[in-house]
C-alpha cells in the first residue's frame, strides 16, 4: 500500500513535469527577442522623457508667421499651476475673439507695427484714436505706459473704459480737440509756417504746443501727455491736427529717436501731408496703408538741424 507521502511527491513530479511542457512550449526564442526589445524601447522612451523634462523650463520657443516674428517664453508650471496671463493680454483676447467689427488692419500691417513694438515695449506708448485696435496696442506694450487720446465722438471713451476696468488691464483714454480734420493744401503750406515748426524745437508744455498759434494745434491734451517721453507714437488715421502732435512730440523729446506709425494712408493728399510733417527722410517702412517713421530728437541741435532732413 502506498504512503501519503510517496503519493505527495508522485503527485508533485507530475505538476513539474507538466510545467515544464508548457514552458518549453510557450517560452520560444522569438518571444525573447521581442519581450527584451520592448524592455529596451520602453527604457528609452522613459529617459527621453526625463530628460525633455529637465530642459523644457530652460528653453525659449519663437513662434513665427508671414507678417510677425515675436519671442514666446515657455512658462515654468509651479506646483501644477502656470503662470497668469497678463491682464492687458486677456483682455485682448476676449476682446478679438467676441468682436464683430472688421479688422481696420490688414496681417501685413499690423505685423508691421507689432515688430516696432516688440523692439521697443514696454515703453511709453501714445495712440491717438481709440477704435477696435485699441486692445492690441496695450497688450503689445504690456509692462509699459500707453495713453489714448480720441476726439470721442458717440462715446468710444466711455465704452473703452467700461470694458477696461480697473485691475483688469485699465485702459487710459482721454479726449482731444483739432481744429479741422480735412487735408487742404492751406495746412499743407503750414509745414513751412515758423509758428508750426517752433513748436518741434521746445520742450512739450501746453504754452508751446496748445496755445501756439499754429492753425494744427490741437486743444484739451490731458497732463499725461506733458509727463513722458513718447518711445513710440500711433495715429490711428491721418488726421492734421494729430500728425502735427505727433511730429511735434517727436521732435521735442529729449535726445533719442521715436518710432511714429500712421494707419490709414489711402490717398494722394494724405500720403504728401504726412511726409511733409513726418518728413520723407525719416520714412523706415512701408507696408500697405501703414508709414513708419523713424524721427530724432530736434532740442540738442535746434538751431542747425532743419525741420526735416
Amino acid at each position: 500500500m502506498t504512503s501519503p507521502m510517496f503519493a505527495r511527491k508522485a503527485k508533485l513530479k507530475t505538476h513539474l513535469v507538466s510545467a515544464k511542457a508548457k514552458l518549453k512550449l510557450h517560452v520560444t526564442p522569438r518571444r525573447i527577442v521581442l519581450l527584451a526589445a520592448a524592455t529596451f524601447s520602453a527604457f528609452l522612451v522613459l529617459s527621453t522623457i526625463r530628460t525633455l523634462h529637465r530642459a523644457a523650463p530652460r528653453r525659449t520657443a519663437t513662434t513665427t508667421n508671414a507678417a510677425v516674428s515675436l519671442p514666446v517664453a515657455v512658462v515654468e508650471c509651479a506646483g501644477g499651476k502656470a503662470a497668469a496671463v497678463p491682464a492687458t493680454v486677456a483682455v485682448a483676447l476676449v476682446h478679438y475673439a467676441t468682436f464683430g467689427e472688421t479688422p481696420r488692419h490688414t496681417e501685413e500691417e499690423a505685423g508691421a507695427a507689432a515688430r516696432v513694438l516688440a523692439a521697443r515695449a514696454p515703453c511709453n506708448l501714445l495712440v491717438f484714436g481709440l477704435g477696435p485696435a485699441a486692445a492690441l496696442w496695450a497688450a503689445l506694450n504690456h509692462g509699459g505706459r500707453t495713453l489714448f487720446l480720441d476726439t470721442d465722438t458717440g462715446g468710444r471713451i466711455a465704452a473703452a473704459r467700461a470694458a477696461h476696468p480697473a485691475g483688469a488691464g485699465e485702459l487710459h483714454a482721454h479726449p482731444v480737440a483739432f481744429r479741422t480734420a480735412a487735408i487742404t493744401d492751406e495746412l499743407l503750406a503750414l509745414r513751412n509756417s515758423s509758428d508750426c515748426v517752433a513748436a518741434a524745437a521746445k520742450p512739450l508744455s501746453p504754452e508751446n504746443v496748445e496755445r501756439s498759434a499754429c492753425a494744427l494745434a490741437p486743444r484739451g491734451l490731458p497732463a499725461a501727455f506733458y509727463e513722458a517721453e513718447w518711445d513710440v507714437i500711433v495715429v490711428e488715421a491721418p488726421v492734421p491736427g494729430a500728425i502735427y502732435t505727433a511730429a511735434v512730440a517727436a521732435r521735442a523729446r529729449r535726445p533719442g529717436t521715436t518710432d511714429v506709425l500712421v494707419h490709414g494712408v489711402d490717398g494722394a493728399a494724405e500720403e504728401g501731408f504726412v511726409r511733409a510733417f513726418l518728413c520723407e527722410g525719416y520714412v523706415k517702412e512701408e507696408a500697405g496703408r501703414l508709414r513708419h517713421f523713424a524721427i530724432p530728437s530736434h532740442r540738442d541741435d535746434k538751431e542747425a538741424m532743419p525741420f526735416c532732413p
